[in-house]
């Protein structure tokens, strides 16, 4: 395919290529010049111009196929225009040659063909060039088509189409003649030549004015008759010319004067006349017409009809949503004479189809149109027009005063129908934002609708109470005033008839649309409901008059009522139970006793009832399954078994009551059946029998056989989806499936609310229910019920009830027996259904054959619809049987039928059934199968004779493929060649054969998959071959095709993207964006989600640029989007406009992708902006709900009131957007937010941000936070509730992530500091009286955050939003009027702990801020403390404690409800019978999920404020609270009566608290829910500050042990150090809580028992007098496994089984431990330290071993360094004062132990100092650490800390003395001078111990010292460490004279004294001594000035005794004076002696 990419064609190699290999090539070159033409330079297509010609000529001779003729028309007519036009005209001739022939060969009529598309293209891109010889073209063209076939005339209209294009108003003189031509051809009998006739007139209305004008009333006719026998393109097409015609006449486009004769603008009441009389009286004459009318009859057929709907849609939608809203009443009213018309309503199918078509007119205009506020003023319109049918509504309520004919009320009811749908589905559509209309007195609304429930009819009636349904689904606050005013008045009105029926529909609809809305309805309407339907149906038998209407509404209530689901229902199920036995017989005997009497009103009444009966159980199966149990089926079997045997004997009430009572038993069928349905089989396995035979008589008995066939809804279900393309595009979901399905319903009539009133209680989306007649829902139900039962029936009965199928259908003939046939395939369908999917079996092999003759009967039918069924029923069939031999049997059938049928029928269904065989039995696995089935496929394929034969092999040609798999791919080659052969070839006259192919490209494609990624030359030519034919398909006219075509390429594009070309696939899907068909736009937006994924920001650019460069002459409003705002504006525009869900959801994903690749990667502007625009685009002139934004007016607000006025420029690209998709918007914002924090930092930084920007062309969040806050108040302010709580949770967001982000042109402010009003504003609307409790809830949380956040600190401007939520609590402590409760009660407890939970968050930071402020000011110590705390935390507690005693006993009961929800379903006898404090015992289970989202922060803030109480209960009173006032409350009175005693209160909150903690925390389900877990700990943490609850805890040590196995579940399965950390602290605080606990005891045993008897005291602690902890009952062992835990976790070296393995890889050490692993450690040991203190001394025993293996195991892995370490710990993770810390830590924990109480017991001293001299020889061995390094300073400190603190007893026994003399003597002898400046630090406080420890050392170690001190003054110090080891051996030989005896010290003093001397310096030397010298100079003069006084004596006689000491001292005293004098005079301020000894100042003074 490469030799085919040049300008020339390469005739050689075409030559070489085979016939079907030289087609593919052509086309290829042809579509490669297509592109190359344009790009090449006009001198070079000059040179080659004669030779292409010559090339292209000889194409169009050789017989091209379709889109090789019309590429080849292009590519010549764009070679004449880019080179030289003057020889175009040769063409021309030679074009009008080749058409004037007579050649009839076959290859004659491709040539002509080929010869009109080049005619066309010439003139169309050539224009007015070729005028000249257009006349004479066009007269040649109009010839040949009079004598031309089928694809003829469609080509020459496509062609005379396109010279219209070309030569615009040139060609007026020709246009009479077109228009002649084109009216022949527009009722041809080929389908497309219609099409194309439509679409030639369609281009010349554009200069042929007559055509509006003078013959618009001929052209309509002539449309009319167009509809007739059309087919859906068809119909599009001639509706599209009609409406646009139609538009045109009545908005004129050309001002000019009308021409003569003809006439002027047309009024809409004339077009729409022009419409209403095809409706009525289709495309007949006026004679025939009349003649019609007097007969009676209507010849009217439904296409006709169905073309009429669709060009009225086009003809609205053609003049735009401004004329319809400026028009809208004069339409209306024309619409409803249309929907009134008596001809359009004579009998009840043709009243369903045309108010089917109204309400799709009105739905298509009003519904799509318009924008919210014109959709408001429509429903005002659509209000009036229901107000001016009152006469017909006021005789059906029996005022005499009004004479209405029955006629009228007729006309009046198809009216109210109509308008009462649209007017539900409006509202529905604007949701909330139609709130105020129902305010509105002028419209009256609700008023209006609820006077249609006294209609005589209906149909009006039950429309409007589906009216009433869709305004409380749009607006819940709604519902219950609504429910409460129809209840009355059906209770007021029980006498009326109508009334009855019409308000009980209301109430039954309104209750039922509570089952899909949150917010509920109050469990006390669902009573009162019950009760009135019980009162009805105990009264219906009072009056005979209106004991039916009685009945109906009693047992329609009923069902309403069990919709609401099993909460409500399981509290009524008792009185259900007892009317669904009451309304049937008590037993069989007792039926057959009734059935002997009774008139027929009897039994109609009677068989009313207990169909309502069974409905109403038919929804207790629906909703409330699990209400279904065994024991509740066994009280209704016996009403089962009467209503199954009651069955059988309805004929025999036919007979005796004849058709009076038929419609009755009808429905009564149809109950039975769908219960049974519903039902286990086994339930009513006694009645299999008559219930077998009923539906065998339904399905096949001769009673219905004159019904009409449902065949369109009985069908399409049990048929393969995939199939049902072939049956056509109806099936398909299109726009107009709405009305096409009227037209394929055969007489069965459409869907009507009034066939099935019980419908108004089913579950529904956005369309009103539309049931069918009985007779066909009864053979649906028949059909279903016979699959699910016939399995259970006894093998012979299955055998014989087949073989009965088969008989009846072959005894039959035509329409009968194609019914039978129907219904017996579709049973039989639906049974091979229900066993695939349960995997059963069929039955004996006698069935079999009765199956399968069955099947093939059907195979055979005219009926597609019954093709497809029958297919895949032998699929079923095949999968069911599941023996090989039986397959290969039915193969083998199918291949006979094939080769002996020769009708198409016959052939198309074999060969589908062919395909489809192995569908379900996991495809296809032998390739002799495969090749026999491909070579039956390809020979049927190409019979171009039969197309319908073509479209169904290929489909089955599709399945093969699919079903093959790898299999398949030996013959991938010969399928590509044989798809392209038809491709090429196919005429465009039946693109159902296209279709098909296109399927199986798809296939192929999937079945080679990744492997079209490869090089070679095989798959290359494979590759190519698919993009050929998907380009193939592009070119297709038809959109199924073309969407067919859209997702080859997105199936290759997933497969092979490198291969798929981006930059021509992009603008083809966008020009298909916004075309008409919904398949095409499914198909792109699939496509384009699927291309995004990867490749989105290459998709935006291809679809700009496409947009910029496209010359198109009516550029769609979507282009206009493209150009401005991108391709995401075009489809937040086409989001905007479609109904359609999965469309939506495909867009919204498409987004979605896009944004998440580009919104941080470059245009996150553009997607804020794209957002602000959609948010903005609204036409609502209303001020917002919150008007008074407090915000600076600035000009580049939006002002909403200016919004779409007549200044395009400020507007934005957007009109009139919905809230749904300004919804999206907001969820859009908070996406990219979302991604943004895991982007750039400077997103959130405003500093880093601005510098940033500075530097390069990012863009970043924080510079449009202005435009977030913006957007979240317009979202927050609007009316829809939805979009409210976008908002708020939009600004929820803004808040946490931007409060901490500083604002850098105000230090100590942050940046949303400036936005306080906003907010507040934003805040303001959701805490309104009426707001719905769900914003509220939003909103309440919205308040704690931002208050929370701290970006307010003014006590001012806190207030605001204080005081929002003060509101809310005040309005929850309001007693609920319970008459006046809007919502379901579970809503009111969502708010309540909304509020609770806000004001709970409120108060925690309030305190937490308070303890801050605190914290600073004792740091800071100022005097005035409490003057600067107004504005922190202390402020905002102040505001909080005003409201904290009432919050209190709120948050108390709120935990106790809570406490009780959570108790398990055995416990459930405890909860209280009439609910807690905030829920009522009906809605328990809605209201548990609302406690579980609110409690942690409640029991968090009940704890803060329990501590700050101290747990002392200052005031019993109730704080004037009507709320909790309920059996639950807490602290009032005790369960028996008396008030409890404030101890007992204290100790029921204390377990509460505990009790909801420990509970949680034990949960498995707790593993998302951090916050909970930090909420709980933290609240247990502030209840153990305290100590009364410290006391309780520590004497309950069951309670203590269960809180620590919790504590280490926690530890265990929870990896946050801050839970870590939390879960240690609490381990501290009960392990303390022991501690005084054990203190106390024994405290008060010694005061009591005295000093006397303490050898005979109880041991206190735990081990008692043995020493033995046992493992789940002891608080010590507990301990010591959660601290462990840490350890080793931390510490693997400590454990001897984990030594070498570490969290951070093998030989990991506490060097790589982070921060908080430190604190954990270190936390660890301070607990481990304790708890000896909480033993007995034995029980101290038993656990010192272990602790002080841990602790010196902790020690070990400190001190021990890995090489790294050198002294000082690395830049790591942990740092070195995180590890110095831990150090710190252990020294400390050591030293607690040995100083430990326990040490000094009698009866454990001797083992303590036993274990504590092992520890000491562990300590002394690890100076002894191999190839590690040893931190000696730290080994040194723990020694002196054992020598300081352990006593001599363990210190100084041997060797252990010996070895730590050695240790210091080494310590004093290292090369390190800090080494041995700690030493001598730590002798100090050595010789400073009581004698019994220090004289050893003294007389060891001050010799050594002595000696290093006498050696300093030949080596003076040089650094300050040398000079730091120097100064502490002084210190610490002055510590050994004070240590000595007075006798002994003058001898030690009179050798320190000599030492200081010799360090001094005289005055010669100490001008330039080194810094450390001169500095041990002045400390030596500062010792000897400071002890000489202390020791004169000594001082004296030493410098008297030795003179060169005394002469030394004088010249250092006179030295350093004169160094002082020096400094004082300034002489050198900048001396070096002063800066050495200063560093700091030296540094200031260098600095300055």
């Amino acid at each position: 395919m490469e030799r085919a990419h040049s300008l020339l064609l390469n005739e050689e190699v075409c030559s070489r290529l085979a016939e079907h290999q030289r087609a593919e090539f052509i086309f290829e070159w042809l579509n490669h010049l297509k592109k190359l033409l344009p790009a090449t330079d006009r001198v070079d297509i000059k040179q080659n111009q004669r030779c292409l010609v010559d090339q292209l000529s000889g194409i169009l001779v050789g017989s091209p196929g379709p889109p090789t003729r019309w590429l080849l028309a292009h590519c010549l007519a764009m070679l004449y225009r880019l080179g030289d036009p003057l020889s175009s005209s040769l063409l021309v001739d030679r074009c009008n040659d080749i058409i004037r022939s007579r050649d009839d060969s076959p290859s004659g009529l491709p040539t002509r063909l080929a010869a009109v598309a080049t005619l066309g293209a010439l003139y169309e891109q050539l224009g007015r060039m070729l005028v000249g010889s257009f006349r004479d073209s066009l007269t040649n063209l109009l010839k040949a088509m009079k004598s031309a076939e089928s694809q003829g005339r469609y080509e020459i209209m496509l062609c005379v189409e396109r010279m219209l294009r070309g030569l615009g108003v040139s060609a007026v003189s020709c246009h009479r003649d077109v228009y002649k031509a084109a009216r022949t051809c527009l009722t041809d009998r080929s389908m497309s030549v219609r099409c194309a006739a439509a679409k030639c007139l369609m281009e010349l209305q554009r200069e042929a004015a007559f055509l509006w004008n003078s013959e618009l009333e001929n052209v309509a006719t002539l449309c009319f008759r167009a509809f007739e026998g059309s087919n859906d393109n068809v119909r599009v097409s001639v509706a599209k010319l009609l409406g646009t015609l139609l538009a045109a006449a009545v908005e004129t486009r050309q001002p000019a004067a009308p021409r003569q004769g003809g006439r002027g603008r047309s009024s809409l009441e004339e077009a729409m006349a022009l419409l209403t009389a095809g409706f009525l009286r289709g495309g007949a004459g006026f004679l025939r017409a009349s003649g019609d009318m007097l007969k009676g009859t209507s010849s009217v057929s439904k296409d006709i009809r169905i073309g009429v709907t669709q060009a009225c849609v086009v003809f609205v939608s053609t003049l735009g949503g401004s004329w319809l809203e400026a028009n809208l009443p004069s339409y209306l009213a024309l619409l409803m004479d249309l929907a009134s018309h008596s001809r359009a309503t004579q009998i009840p199918g043709d009243a369903a189809v045309t108010r089917r078509c109204v309400s799709f007119i009105l739905r298509s205009s009003l519904g799509s149109l318009l924008g919210e506020k014109a959709q408001t003023n429509a429903l005002k319109q659509l209000c009036l027009v229901v107000a001016s049918q009152k006469p017909a509504i006021d005789a059906g309520d029996g005022n005499v005063e009004t004479r209405v004919s029955s006629a009228d009320v007729s006309a009046s009811q198809h009216v109210l129908v109509c308008c009462l749908l649209e007017l539900g589905g409006l509202v529905q559509g604007l949701g909330s934002t139609a709130a105020p209309l129902l305010s509105d007195s002028s419209t009256a609304l609700v008023d209006t609708v609820v006077s249609v429930l006294l209609h005589p009819a209906s149909s009006a009636r039950l429309a409007a109470a589906w009216c009433l349904r869709c305004v409380a689904a749009a607006m819940p606050s709604q519902r219950s005033p609504l429910l409460d005013r129809c209840t009355e008045r059906l209770a007021a009105l029980k006498s009326s008839p109508d009334a009855l029926v019409g308000y009980g529909a209301a109430v039954a609809a309104l209750v039922a649309s509570a089952q899909n809305c949150p917010l509920g309805l109050p469990h006390t309407k669902g009573k009162a409901v019950l009760v009135l339907a019980e009162d009805l149906l105990r009264s219906a038998s009072q009056s005979s008059r209106i004991s039916l209407q009685r009945t109906q509404a009693g047992w329609l209530l009923v069902s309403s009522l069990i919709t609401l689901g099993p909460a409500v229902v399981e509290h009524h199920l008792p009185r259900l139970l007892l009317l669904w036995r009451c309304v049937f017989p008590a037993s069989l005997r007792e039926q057959e006793i009734e059935l002997r009497r009774g008139d027929y009103f009897t039994w109609q009444v009677t068989l009313e009832g207990r169909a309502g009966a069974l409905c109403a159980m038919k929804n207790l199966l629906l909703h409330c399954r699990e209400l279904v149990t065994d024991h509740n089926i066994g009280l209704l079997l016996t009403p089962l078994a009467c209503a199954v045997a009651l069955l059988t004997k309805l004929p025999a009430l036919l007979r005796s009551h004849n058709s009076s009572v038929r419609s009755c038993s009808v429905v009564y069928r149809l109950r039975v059946y769908e219960l049974l349905s519903l039902l286990p089989p086994l339930s009513y396995q006694e009645s299999f029998g008559l219930v077998m035979n009923q539906l065998v008589s339904d399905l096949s008995g001769p009673d219905n056989l004159n019904q009409p066939c449902s065949d369109l809804t009985l069908l399409p279900p049990l048929c393969h989806h995939d199939d049902l393309p072939l049956v056509g595009p109806a099936l398909h979901h299109t726009h107009h499936r709405y009305v096409e399905e009227q037209l394929h319903g055969s007489s069965v009539g459409g869907g009507s609310l009034d066939h099935d009133p019980f419908s108004l209680c089913e579950t529904h989306d956005q369309a009103p229910p539309a049931p069918l007649p009985p007779p066909a829902a009864l053979t649906t139900a028949a059909v279903h019920l016979f699959g699910a039962v016939f399995p259970h029936i006894i093998s012979a009965q299955r055998v014989k009830i087949l073989e009965q199928f088969v008989e009846t259908v072959n005894q039959l003939k035509g329409q009968r027996q194609q019914t039978v046939q129907t219904h017996v395939c579709a049973a039989l369908c639906s049974l091979l259904k229900h066993q695939g999917s349960v995997r059963g079996s069929l039955g004996p092999e006698e069935i079999r054959p009765s199956a399968v003759s069955l099947l093939s009967g059907a195979l055979e039918s005219s009926s597609p619809l019954l093709r497809c069924l029958a297919a895949e029923g032998l699929a079923r069939l095949v999968q069911v049987v599941g023996d090989a031999g039986f397959t290969v049997s039915v193969s083998l059938l199918c291949f006979d039928r094939l080769k002996t049928a020769r009708d198409a029928a016959s052939r198309s269904g074999y060969a589908l059934a062919l395909g489809a065989l192995h569908r379900h039995t996991g495809g296809i696995s032998s390739p002799q199968h495969l090749s026999t089935c491909l070579g039956v496929l390809f020979t049927l394929s190409q019979d171009s004779t039969s197309p319908e034969v073509q479209t169904w092999s290929l489909h089955s040609l599709s399945l093969v493929v699919d079903l093959s798999g790898g299999l398949y791919r030996a013959h991938a080659e010969s399928s590509f060649t044989l798809a392209l052969r038809l491709l090429l070839s196919a005429p465009p006259t039946h693109p159902e054969v296209h279709y098909s192919l296109g399927r199986c490209l798809h296939a192929l494609i999937t079945c080679l998959g990744p492997d079209l990624q490869g090089d070679g030359a095989v798959v290359t030519a494979l590759r190519s071959s698919c993009l050929v034919g998907c380009g193939l398909m592009q070119a297709s006219p038809d959109c199924l095709v073309q969407a067919r075509a859209t997702s080859c390429l997105q199936q290759l594009h997933m497969f092979s993207p490198a291969h798929v070309n981006l930059s021509s696939l992009v603008p083809a899907l966008c020009a298909n964006l916004c075309s008409s068909y919904l398949c095409l736009r499914r198909a792109v937006v699939a496509c384009l989600r699927q291309l995004v994924q990867r490749e989105a920001l290459e998709v935006s650019e291809h679809a700009v640029t496409l947009v910029k460069e496209l010359p198109r002459r009516d550029n769609t409003h979507l282009d206009v989007t493209i150009k401005e705002v991108g391709l995401e504006g075009a489809l937040f525009t086409l989001l905007d406009r479609e109904s359609d869900p999965g469309l939506r959801s495909d867009i919204q994903e498409t987004l979605v992708h896009m944004m998440t690749s580009s919104a941080t990667s470059g245009k996150l502007g553009h997607w804020l902006k794209l957002c602000k625009d959609v948010l903005s685009a609204t036409t609502d002139c209303r001020a917002p709900v919150g008007a008074s934004q407090d915000e600076d007016a600035d000009s580049s607000r939006d002002d909403d009131s200016s919004v779409f006025r007549a200044r395009p420029e400020s507007v934005g690209p957007f009109t009139a957007l919905r809230w749904g998709t300004r919804r999206f918007a907001m969820a859009c914002v908070c996406r990219i937010i979302e991604q943004c924090e895991s982007a750039d930092p400077a997103h959130f930084d405003m500093a880093l941000a601005q510098e940033r920007r500075l530097q390069e062309s990012t863009d970043f969040l924080v510079l449009h936070l202005g435009d977030l806050v913006r957007m979240a108040f317009m979202a927050a302010t609007d009316h829809s509730d939805q979009l409210r709580l976008a908002g708020l949770q939009t600004l929820l967001v803004i808040i946490r992530r931007f409060s901490d982000v500083p604002e850098p042109e105000f230090p100590g402010h942050v940046i949303l500091e400036q936005y306080q009003a906003n907010v507040g504003a934003a805040l303001r609307p959701a805490f309104a009286a009426d707001a719905a409790p769900d914003v509220t809830a939003k909103a309440c949380q919205v308040c704690s955050a931002w208050i929370s956040s701290g970006v307010v600190s003014d006590l001012r401007d806190l207030r605001r939003v204080h005081q929002l939520l003060a509101s809310s609590l005040a309005k929850i402590q309001v007693e609920r009027d319970v008459s006046g409760q809007l919502y379901n009660e579970a809503m009111a407890a969502m708010e309540t702990m909304a509020v609770l939970k806000a004001w709970a968050e409120v108060y925690i930071v309030a305190v937490q801020r308070c303890g801050q402020t605190e914290a600073n000011l004792s740091v800071s110590s100022l005097a005035n403390d409490g003057t600067s705390s107004g504005s922190g935390g202390g402020g905002l507690l102040t505001l909080v404690q005003s409201d904290l005693a009432a919050l209190s006993r709120l948050w108390l009961a709120a935990l106790q409800d809570h406490a009780l929800l959570t108790l398990p379903q055995e416990n459930a006898s405890q909860l209280p019978a009439a609910g807690g404090s905030f829920y009522t015992a009906e809605t328990l289970n809605q209201a548990r999920a609302h406690y579980s989202s609110s409690w942690a922060p409640i029991l968090h803030a009940t704890s803060l404020w329990l501590h700050s109480t101290g747990f002392v209960m200052s005031d019993n009173s109730p704080a004037n609270l009507s709320r909790p006032a309920t059996p639950t409350s807490m602290g009032r009175t005790d369960s028996v009566g008396g008030a409890k005693s404030p101890e007992d209160v204290s100790s029921d909150r204390l377990h509460l608290i505990l009790g909801i903690s420990v509970e949680f925390l034990c949960s498995p389900h707790s593993q998302d829910q951090m916050e909970n877990i930090t909420s709980c700990l933290r609240a247990l943490q502030t209840l153990l500050d305290v100590s009364w609850p410290r006391a309780k805890i520590g004497n309950d040590q069951a309670l203590s042990v269960e809180l620590l196995s919790v504590l280490h579940r926690l530890m265990v399965t929870r990896e946050s150090p801050s839970v870590h950390l939390a879960v240690l602290e609490l381990l501290r605080q009960i392990v303390t809580a022991a501690q005084e606990h054990v203190r106390e005891k024994r405290h008060s045993a010694e005061v009591d028992d005295g000093a006397s008897e303490k050898e005979t005291l109880p041991e206190f602690g735990e081990g008692r007098n043995t020493g033995g902890l046992i493992p789940g009952h002891s608080l010590v062992f507990g301990a010591l496994e959660l601290c462990i835990c840490v350890l080793v976790r931390k510490l693997p070296q400590l454990s001897p089984k984990l030594a070498g393995t570490s969290p951070t890889g093998p030989g990991g050490s506490v060097w790589s431990l982070t921060d908080s692993d430190c604190r954990l450690v270190a936390s660890s040991l301070c607990v481990l330290s304790q708890l000896p203190s909480v033993c007995s001394p034995e029980g101290s025993v038993s656990i010192l071993p272990t602790i002080l293996h841990l602790l010196l195991g902790v020690l070990r892995e400190l001190l021990h360094q890995p090489h790294t370490q050198t002294g000082a710990p690395a830049a790591g993770s942990g740092g070195g004062a995180s590890v110095a810390e831990v150090v710190q830590a252990s020294l400390q924990a050591l030293k607690c132990i040995l100083t430990s109480s326990m040490s000094q017991q009698e009866k454990s001293r001797g083992a303590w100092n036993r274990l504590l001299r092992s520890a000491l020889h562990t300590l002394l061995g690890l100076w002894d650490a191999g190839d590690r390094a040893v931190d000696q300073i730290g080994l040194l400190t723990a020694l002196t800390v054992f020598l300081l603190s352990a006593g001599p007893e363990v210190c100084t026994a041997e060797p252990l003395h010996a070895l730590c003399l050695q240790r210091f003597t080494a310590g004093m002898d290292a090369k390190d001078p800090l080494v041995v400046s700690r030493c001598y630090q730590l002798l100090t406080s050595v010789f400073q111990a009581p004698p019994g420890i220090a004289v050893p050392y003294i007389q060891a170690l001050g010799l050594p010292l002595v000696r290093f001190l006498q050696r300093v003054e030949r080596s003076r110090p040089r650094s300050p460490e040398e000079l730091l080891r120097v100064l502490e051996g002084v210190r610490a030989l002055e510590a050994l004279v004070q240590a000595a005896d007075e006798s002994h010290r003058p001898r030690l003093v009179a050798i320190l004294f000599p030492l200081l001397i010799s360090f001094l310096l005289d005055e010669n030397a100490l001008g330039s001594a080194p810094a450390a010298s001169w500095s041990l100079h002045e400390a030596a003069l500062k010792d000897l000035m400071r002890l000489g006084p202390q020791h004169s004596a000594v001082f004296r006689s030493l410098i008297a005794s030795s003179p060169h000491l005394k002469s030394r001292l004088e010249a250092a005293v006179k030295g350093n004076q004169e160094s002082l004098n020096t400094k004082a005079s300034g002489a050198n301020p900048g001396g070096r002696s002063g800066a050495k000894s200063s560093p700091s100042i030296t540094l200031k003074t260098n600095f300055l």
